[in-house]
């Protein structure tokens, strides 16, 4: 049965450091919700009622787009393997583009990663878990390291490029500020 915290408690916080994936999820009033799977080493917990998490260069930018405008997230994380468990946190999220005062110092958390686009926060409101009983066993075999070769194999310019073309704007139009606040 679905059990509800204000806050992280230690064991959801274990539980979180373990998982190999998690699902972020965003929209603005109109138009299109996001659900984007995440993975690498990306995800942080900063204390009971706040994390962020490392978003790396990707096809869409729609989460940027969608908390400029709305700052609703919800974070999900379940268990593939062990006990089953679905963890959702829901809050507040605010954006870190590189860009930004405060940028340098909290990537500072994360590995560094070729392609590193945004630093997402989340202001937790509500935690909620649920049973997972009908979430398959999936064994973890490895990362892909694709997404860091493709960045890496880029460089800086023509990830900026890319980031020019293909992420200055959500789906349904929306600006990503991706390049600068006023654009």
């Amino acid at each position: 049965m679905a059990k509800q915290f204000e806050s992280l408690l230690d064991e959801h916080i274990d539980f979180i450091k373990a998982q190999k994936i998690f699902f972020v999820s965003t929209a603005m009033p109109e138009g299109r919700i996001n659900l984007s799977p995440k993975g690498m080493d990306t995800f942080r917990v900063i204390d009971n009622k706040t994390v962020c998490w490392l978003n790396l260069t990707g096809s869409g930018n729609e989460t940027a787009a969608h908390i400029a405008v709305s700052p609703r997230m919800t974070i999900m994380m379940c268990a593939f393997e062990g006990k089953p468990l679905i963890l959702r946190m829901y809050g507040a999220a605010s954006v870190l583009h590189p860009y930004d005062e405060g940028f340098e110092k909290a990537a500072l958390m994360f590995p560094e990663i070729a392609g590193t686009r945004q630093i997402f926060t989340l202001d937790i409101s509500l935690v909620q878990t649920s049973c997972g009983f009908a979430v398959p066993y999936m064994d973890f075999v490895e990362e892909r390291p694709i997404l860091k070769e493709w960045a890496e194999k880029q460089g800086p310019e023509k990830i900026r490029n890319y980031w020019e073309e293909k992420n200055q704007f959500s789906l349904d139009g929306a600006p990503s500020h991706i390049l600068a606040k006023s654009e």
